[in-house]
């Protein structure tokens, strides 16, 4: 890009901040929010206060102090996004689509490494990021992909049992008393009722096995009306067909979905259908399908009275397996529910985007609230980063 579309942007980002100006009671604190919005998005090493505050030419207290401090509200600039999102980029009822044109919930986790017992949330846990066990802080994240527009619109902060419990080491990290120990499917819901209430809709929502595999989740989806394609883990269990009668015996009872897959009559009639899988920049994959509508396993081990998608995919390449259900009609086109089930890998990107471009987990503080308001800032910026490229594909490939 030439200096005449490097100024372009910078005052783009100046009229994209505005629209969030009404956020901010003082001029104090909505100046230091336009710097620090500015130092998020500029070329700068590491994210956090003091590299931003030097290139914004302000005092690294007073950033500081804005982050933790100042009384502005960082859940009315959340609402603000969501609400623009719903203005701008979502789907107008009854307008005529492509039927490729989908509005996607992406539902994911990611995770960082972080030294030291002071940060919010941190301890010795599973992270996503690094494949392994290790001291680090997990939050939860809501995306949304649209043809060229996909960023994050929601996150949270996984809050362990020991931190929850631990009331002198909370209050001292700021943690409100109110923020009690959610399991992350319960998490994902509470964002999806957010985006909802600020008008965002979507046609389904996709997410990986942690939460395929949690019946309160898929039901709580449903009893919002949301439609889902969920990847589920091999040994999830449903039935090949609904039994006359509820018995505890073998030839009764729900099988996992390895073997409903290989052994059902509604799949191993079936050939394989191929279909090819672009993923962003990768070449298309070839990916081999079958799919069946069976009913579901419900808490209590009796059989859905509505029958589901039931779909096994397997690339013949990499010899990778999958299987995804789906609450959608029977009408609904099998290229569709696999085009939804792979646009799950765009939320990778957003948070590679999110983490290496905008510092997401460059925060360096130990107060909750700073957490919190520098993962909003960085999703209001990451919004705006795709909007632009979006509307400027020609020098954003």
């Amino acid at each position: 890009m030439d200096t005449q579309m490097l100024s372009s942007l910078a005052q783009a980002l100046g009229r994209f901040l505005g629209g969030f100006a009404h956020c901010f009671h003082q001029w104090r604190a909505y100046d230091n929010f336009q710097a620090y919005c500015q130092g998020l998005a500029a070329d700068l090493e590491r994210k956090s206060v003091e590299p931003i505050a030097l290139h914004a030419g302000k005092g690294v207290r007073a950033l500081q102090c804005f982050l933790t401090q100042s009384p502005w509200d960082q859940r009315r600039v959340r609402d603000q996004l969501q609400q623009r999102i719903a203005q701008k980029h979502c789907p107008v009822p009854g307008e005529p689509r492509d039927q490729d044109d989908l509005a996607v919930g992406l539902v994911d986790e990611t995770s960082d490494i972080k030294y030291g017992p002071k940060t919010p949330g941190v301890q010795r846990q599973y992270l996503g990021s690094r494949g392994k066990v290790d001291n680090g802080i997990v939050t939860v994240h809501l995306g949304y992909h649209r043809q060229g527009l996909s960023t994050l619109i929601d996150g949270d902060l996984f809050l362990p049992e020991a931190w929850a419990e631990d009331w002198d080491r909370r209050r001292e990290a700021g943690i409100p008393d109110e923020l009690t120990h959610r399991s992350k499917p319960r998490m994902a819901l509470e964002q999806i009722d957010r985006a909802l209430a600020n008008g965002v809709s979507f046609d389904f929502f996709t997410f990986d096995a942690l939460y395929g595999r949690s019946n309160p989740f898929l039901r709580g989806l449903e009893q919002r009306g949301q439609r889902y394609v969920a990847e589920v883990p091999s040994d999830f269990r449903c039935y090949g067909r609904r039994p006359r009668y509820h018995s505890l015996q073998k030839p009764f009872a729900p099988k996992p979905v390895t073997s409903l897959c290989r052994h059902s009559p509604i799949f191993y009639g079936q050939n394989w259908r191929t279909t090819h899988i672009k993923q962003e920049s990768r070449e298309a994959q070839p990916w081999q399908v079958k799919a069946g509508r069976v009913p579901l396993q419900r808490e209590d081990g009796t059989p859905t009275d509505q029958d589901y998608w039931l779909l096994t995919a397997w690339n013949p390449r990499s010899g990778e397996q999958k299987y995804f259900i789906c609450n959608a009609p029977a009408h609904t086109s099998q290229q569709t529910l696999l085009r939804v089930a792979f646009t799950r890998p765009h939320v990778e990107h957003q948070f590679r985007t999110a983490k290496r471009g905008i510092g997401l987990f460059d925060y360096e503080g130990r107060d909750y609230t700073g957490l919190v308001r520098h993962h909003i800032l960085c999703m209001l910026v990451m919004l705006f980063a795709a909007e632009q490229r979006a509307e400027h594909q020609d020098f954003f490939p």
